[in-house]
């Protein structure tokens, strides 16, 4: 059943509910604050609504993905930082080592 915040703003709901799907964690809040969007787009045009509905689909697949490139980056991010660090150790005691012969 619909509230009466969102039957006054559905574009402040999906605002909401954009946003709640940029966070993983949050995307069972985000369909369900659109299911609530979508359905008050329905009773005024069925086919706006199924637009709608098509696009959200979209939208969430792609902030999936954008997810899933950011942590890869991350993890990449952290693997040339220890490599740089290796690196760095590797050459002092190349350094020392040189120095002691």
């Amino acid at each position: 059943m619909m509230n009466k915040p969102l039957s006054q703003s559905p574009v402040k709901a999906l605002e909401t509910a954009i946003d709640l799907a940029q966070d993983g964690a949050s995307h069972e809040k985000a369909h369900a604050t659109f299911n609530e969007v979508l359905e008050t787009v329905r009773e005024g045009d069925p086919q706006a609504a199924a637009m709608l509905q098509m696009l959200w689909r979209e939208y969430v697949t792609t902030q999936r993905s954008a997810n899933f490139w950011q942590e890869l980056c991350q993890v990449e991010k952290h693997l040339s930082e220890r490599i740089t660090e290796s690196h760095a150790q590797l050459r002092q005691n190349y350094l020392r080592l040189m120095q002691e012969q």
